[in-house]
């Protein structure tokens, strides 16, 4: 759209409204003088008021061009549009080097939505990258709306009432408040825009055909159906050019023809005649889209990937969000919704699971495992392509759900994994989330998905998982044998374990399972022999259930020629399940799911808390439960807080880095850069001194005026097993010679070796820590014992900034080599607190400065008391947009 080499497109971003709706942020062109007049005559004469403290009808020629031509620093303006149509404009013009003067303007219709707090939010994130830090602004006492948009801002904001208008002033820094304000405020809206697509009053296929088979027929008998039997509550309609009815439905040759409103649009027909339906669907007010069509970009082709992604250009612009392409469908059980807007023939029975699937085969198999297994369900959303609604979208609306108890995502990519870990640990405090992720070993991408492969060791994505209190299994059959637990027994109170059974080799291999699985035998497995009556099965599961050693009970029961029935024992599971106290699995019968006889019902049949699962074998059982207990002891443990640091120095940091960036794309940063930088968040090198010559080395050996050490530091001669690369205890010139000949005859001449001197540090175990900017992840640290086991064995540690103490502390404890910071045989006790702090200031360095491309610190002496900084390098680069930035943006 723009030519203007200066226009800064990546500015541009789709929003969510506070009502779930949609719309476009972009910085203002010439090319907008039109939009601009015709936005300002549908703005009331008050509101032109509020705007320039005057009766201002109308805007003169000068006017529209003034406002209109910007440069994107000085003077700065962001639109926000709906379609073809302006609806607010702000802007900034910059009266000092830090400070700019801020203005809004929001048409009448569509105050009371948002429109100001996310244009506050990206005008400040503009400003912000030009290096302005602190907004003035002069409001009538009477806007009382733009004063509450600034005050409620989460900055702190400075007011006083002057000559007849209120002056305010803020800083515009994101601050731990104003962050808390931004993502408290994008979970409303995100969860908004999901309820709006998951509870429609009505629903149109478009697409809709008269043939048996046909995606079209099946999505209209799909919804009259309802997959419970009783059929969609609202509305249907039937999209046809030529029917007048499709299935006893009432068919339109366009959404535009539909008499009533639409809420939902369920798209059956070809991709090229997508964008067309699309047109149609926002003239006609649709709220959301379900795209089942395929032939997008999971053809793999230029023109799917443009087709994909002018629909949802044109879909978000005109404040809809889209499933798909190329997927299932949704599905809500809900009574008051009965909603099965997908292709599935098969569904599960109403419950507590809420479940997201980003394949759509898939997704089919899955539905008929969980109804196999008699696992309710909640809702259901098959994504297809993902190329807009994702399973972000869905935590933020399961999280407040109050039908939904449990969270179960099928994943073959994470388009946005830092939103994901922020948005899954608040999920993960009220209820678990459980996580299959496909393409672990490859972080290869399926065709249609419009992100960039993870670049992150799998151990990092591991790592965040767990650091956000996400239940990360192996495969779909394991994700279901973990939501049946979940779902319908209480949680584990610990890791102690009552076995019961009337079979010796399953009470055996239960044992084995256990203690694999990390779990404690909480007392000896009660084998009650192949004859066992029910009444043997309900005074054992009694005494363990009133045991305290025991937090939960594995039942297991194998069919015996003599014994009672399996309905006697059925019972007797389910009664003592029904009571609440501990949770209950079993391998009853070597049956997978929840068994009629043991299912808790409510008054509509729908399986409840206090039904009991099964599974197949003693293993699967072991493992459900292993989950759950972890789940439950996340939740119960304390997460931590990000301390606060003293001398740091974020914006003093930021203006070096861009003046070390200068005009180029990346730099490598010398070893005086590194320290300048550092050192702005309380980070100490120890001072190093390049040796070309021997003379050179002697004379900073003399400068520094104690032992010192003579190294090498090229990369390809670092750490090497000899420990030839370095020279330590130096304190004689003598010594010094000594060294340099030794070592240039051992490894290279001195100016390939890049020999330094360095002041001798006190001894301590060596660590290192790296941070890295991935361009899906954001910042990514990690820490481990330096040395040539911890790059052999990769045996290191990750997390995602910003770290709380709590995962700082399991950082450091997370490495198999941990015990040698801990005194390991009558070792060093080194000074862990210090250790912490260290990564506490790099975790806060790397999420401050995205320009942070790389950073080591390696080695780091710890010792008994404090640490060196012995040795570290950085590069920066210009850094790409973060996926979670501090202005929200789908």
């Amino acid at each position: 759209m723009q030519s203007d080499p200066t226009y800064p497109a990546h500015w541009e971003a789709d929003v969510v409204l506070s009502d779930g709706a949609t719309a476009h942020v972009r910085p203002i062109q010439p090319g907008d003088a039109e939009l601009l007049v015709d936005f300002y005559s549908r703005v009331s004469d008050e509101s032109k008021y509020f705007r320039f403290f005057a009766p201002y009808p109308r805007l003169s020629e000068r006017d529209v061009d003034r406002f209109t031509r910007v440069d994107h620093d000085q003077r700065v303006a962001l639109i926000m549009t709906v379609g073809d149509a302006m609806i607010a404009v702000a802007r900034y013009d910059r009266i000092t080097t830090g400070e700019a003067e801020v203005s809004f303007l929001v048409e009448d219709g569509h105050q009371g939505r948002g429109v100001a707090t996310i244009l506050l939010e990206h005008l400040a994130q503009a400003a912000r990258e030009r290096g302005v830090y602190r907004f003035v602004a002069d409001v009538l006492p009477d806007n009382r709306k733009m004063i509450g948009v600034f005050a409620e801002a989460g900055y702190s904001v400075d007011d006083r009432f002057e000559d007849g208008v209120v002056h305010v002033e803020f800083e515009i820094l994101p601050t731990d408040h104003s962050l808390r304000v931004m993502t408290a405020r994008e979970h409303r809206a995100e969860a908004r825009s999901i309820e709006r697509l998951l509870t429609p009053g009505s629903v149109a296929v478009v697409g809709a055909s008269r043939t048996a088979g046909k995606a079209g027929q099946e999505l209209i008998r799909n919804i009259q159906a309802g997959g419970t039997g009783d059929g969609f509550s609202g509305a249907i309609y039937a999209v046809h050019p030529e029917a007048s009815s499709v299935c006893g439905v009432p068919a339109y040759p366009s959404v535009r023809d539909i008499p009533g409103d639409v809420d939902l649009a369920v798209l059956a027909v070809p991709a090229r005649a997508v964008n067309e339906v699309v047109s149609d669907c926002a003239a006609k007010g649709v709220h959301a889209l379900v795209v089942v069509a395929e032939g997008f970009a999971e053809r793999g082709d230029e023109e799917g990937r443009e087709r994909q992604a002018e629909l949802v250009r044109a879909a978000r612009a005109n404040g809809m969000r889209v499933v798909g392409p190329n997927c299932l469908g949704i599905v809500n059980t809900d009574p008051a919704y009965r909603l099965n807007a997908s292709l599935a023939g098969v569904l599960p029975p109403p419950g507590r699971v809420g479940l997201f699937a980003q394949s759509g085969a898939l997704g089919t198999a899955i539905l008929g495992d969980a109804a196999a297994r008699g696992l309710g369900l909640s809702t259901f959303v098959s994504a297809g392509n993902r190329a807009d609604v994702s399973g972000n979208d869905l935590l933020q609306y399961w999280r407040d759900d109050p039908a939904t108890e449990v969270v179960l995502l099928y994943l073959e990519s994470l388009g946005n994994p830092r939103k994901f870990s922020r948005i899954s640990r608040r999920v993960a405090e009220v209820k678990p989330v459980v996580v299959v992720k496909s393409g672990r070993t490859t972080q290869s991408v399926p065709l249609g998905h419009a992100v960039r492969p993870i670049g992150v060791p799998q151990a990092a994505l591991d790592a965040m998982f767990q650091q956000s209190g996400v239940i990360q299994v192996e495969t779909v059959s394991e994700m279901l044998d973990a939501g049946q637990v979940l779902a319908y027994q209480p949680p584990p109170a610990g890791g102690r374990v009552g076995v019961v059974g009337n079979s010796s080799a399953l009470c055996l291999l239960a044992n084995d399972a256990v203690v694999a699985a990390g779990l404690d035998l909480g007392r000896e497995p009660v084998d009650l022999g192949s004859a066992a009556s029910a009444e043997a099965y309900a005074e054992a599961l009694a005494d363990l259930r009133d045991d305290p050693g025991v937090d939960s009970l594995l039942v297991l029961f194998a069919p015996a020629v003599e014994s009672s029935s399996t309905e006697d024992v059925a019972r007797v599971l389910a009664g003592v399940s029904a009571s609440g106290a501990k949770p209950i699995v079993t391998t009853f019968l070597g049956s997978r799911g929840v068994p009629e006889a043991m299912r808790s019902l409510d008054e509509q049949g729908v399986p409840q808390r206090g039904s009991v699962p099964s599974y197949p074998s003693v293993e699967e059982a072991v493992r459900a439960l292993t989950h759950a207990t972890w789940h439950a002891r996340w939740q119960r443990r304390r997460h931590g807080q990000v301390p606060e640091l003293a001398n740091v120095r974020s914006n003093a940091a930021r203006e070096r880095a861009e003046r070390f960036l200068g005009g180029g794309a990346s730099v490598e940063l010398t070893h005086a850069q590194v320290t300048e930088l550092v050192a702005e968040y309380g980070i100490d090198l120890l001072p190093m001194a390049p040796a070309r010559t021997l003379d050179e080395a002697i004379a900073a050996m003399e400068r520094f005026g104690t032992e010192v050490v003579l190294k090498a530091t090229a990369m390809h001669l670092r750490h090497r097993p000899d420990l030839a690369d370095v020279w330590r205890n130096i304190d004689t010139e003598g010594e010094l010679r000594d060294a340099w000949e030794t070592m240039s005859q051992t490894l290279a001449n001195p100016a390939e070796a890049a020999f330094v001197v360095q002041p001798m540090a006190p001894g301590g175990v060596p660590v290192g820590v790296w941070a890295r900017e991935d361009a899906m992840f954001g910042p990514v640290l990690s820490f481990g014992v330096s040395g040539l086991a911890t790059e052999l064995l990769d045996d290191r540690a990750y997390r995602i900034p910003p770290l709380t103490d709590v995962d700082a502390a399991e950082m450091v404890r997370a490495v198999k080599a941990a015990p040698l910071l801990f005194g390991y045989r009558g070792g060093m006790m080194v000074d862990v607190t210090a250790v912490e702090d260290l990564l506490h200031r790099v975790s806060r360095m790397s999420d401050d400065l995205p320009e942070l491309e790389l950073l080591e610190l390696d080695p780091v002496l710890v010792g008994e008391q404090g640490l060196s900084v012995v040795n570290a390098t950085a590069r920066l680069a210009r850094p790409a947009l973060r996926s979670d930035w501090y202005a929200r943006r789908l």
